[in-house]
């Protein structure tokens, strides 16, 4: 089974027209990635390239269009390029010069404003005599250099984020191995046929791997599933929509949490979302909420972006509030905005939620996620949250 995207180092090539962006790529997958010609502007939107990267692992290329492109179409690529920025775990900025001009500049910025490691390889170096290494510089030629993918990795390495070398786990850490661990996933509207959602899966699989015993049963078996344990369970993970019904069943002196909260922490900042939360019993008549999905689903009869979050927050808040969705990558202007409610996550990477967090605390726009939100709402958020203290 490939691993997701969402859970592959996000490597975005950045650089001028015809600085050899595509045929760097090239060269490093080892395949007719991206279009190369001496034509400027004919990388046109984002090409997205997974793949193994050994001994990195699983990672996704995002080949983007020239900074400096001219073309007729140039401001609705760069404007794309810049996007892709937000989804970058490492950046590469392709280069003929050590020396940046204003484009290049303006890439180094971005990046270091969003702390995204950046390796910056100067290409077009035909004298072999030129080759080296220099700190995160690289001097290669994508045409001459027989050595450009292992000299590519082993720059690559040394500028990996500490989260990505040392990848945080998503239960198994707050418990101990060999501990008992129940999930309860309810089977309503959302669950797909014949499956469990994401994030239920890779929640398992966490705990798998920590050596841990799950038990996996629906809301309304938890109460016969306590019963038959020989000792209370470690830990109890809900599926945020049954939080209210689990919160009553499962005793005080047994820690309780949801997935959409364990996301918080793996793909964001459980801290920022916490306080984020706060900012809903301070909504007023007419307060813009914005409800922000990672990905582009058909919204179901009970969706709980749409429906059930909406609800919620209109009742613990008694006010009339203004809630409107944003799916997809692209990330609106918030500016009106008093709270943004993300998803869960699971089908992005750390780095856009974290862009995401970074961009609305420099707007002073409050941010939280689903399950938070949903357990602020039902006033159980003090106690999901002792599991991380």
């Amino acid at each position: 089974m490939k691993t997701l995207k969402s859970n592959r180092l996000h490597i975005g090539i950045f650089g001028k027209t015809n600085a050899g962006k595509s045929s760097i790529l090239n060269r490093i997958t080892n395949q007719e990635v991206s279009i190369v010609s001496e034509i400027a502007g004919t990388t046109t939107d984002v090409v997205e390239k997974s793949m193994e990267l050994l001994p990195i692992g699983p990672v996704n290329f995002l080949d983007t269009a020239g900074i400096d492109d001219k073309t007729d179409l140039s401001k609705e690529r760069i404007e794309k390029t810049m996007k892709i920025i937000n989804r970058c775990d490492v950046a590469v900025i392709v280069t003929e010069s050590e020396n940046f001009d204003d484009y290049e500049k303006s890439l180094a910025e971005k990046f270091d404003e969003l702390s995204i490691p950046y390796l910056i390889v100067v290409n077009k170096c035909d004298d072999l005599k030129d080759l080296r290494e220099d700190k995160n510089i690289l001097y290669t030629s994508a045409l001459y250099d027989k050595d450009l993918t292992f000299r590519f990795k082993k720059a690559l390495v040394k500028i990996l984020p500490d989260d990505f070398v040392n990848s945080p786990k998503i239960a198994g850490d707050l418990i101990e191995p060999k501990s008992t661990v129940i999930l309860v996933v309810p089977i309503d509207k959302e669950a797909p046929k014949g499956r469990i959602i994401l994030p239920q899966v890779q929640t398992i699989r966490d705990l798998l791997d920590s050596e841990c015993l799950s038990y996996v049963v629906k809301e309304t078996e938890l109460k016969d599933a306590l019963e038959n344990l020989k000792t209370p369970p470690a830990l109890v993970i809900t599926d945020s929509q049954a939080f209210r019904q689990v919160s009553e069943i499962v005793p005080e002196n047994i820690p309780l949490t949801s997935f959409s909260i364990l996301f918080a922490r793996l793909k964001g900042d459980l801290n920022e979302f916490a306080k984020g939360a706060e900012q809903i019993s301070k909504l007023k008549d007419g307060d813009k909420v914005l409800i922000l999905e990672s990905c582009t689903h058909h919204a179901i009869e009970d969706d709980i972006g749409r429906v059930k979050i909406p609800n919620l927050l209109r009742k613990k808040t008694g006010k009339n509030l203004v809630i409107e969705n944003f799916s997809g990558h692209d990330f609106p202007d918030i500016s009106d905005y008093k709270l943004i409610i993300h998803c869960g996550a699971c089908m992005t990477n750390r780095r856009e939620v974290l862009s995401r967090i970074l961009l609305a605390s420099k707007k002073g726009v409050a941010i939280t996620n689903y399950g938070i939100a949903i357990s602020y709402c039902l006033g159980i958020l003090d106690r999901a949250m002792k599991i991380f203290k």
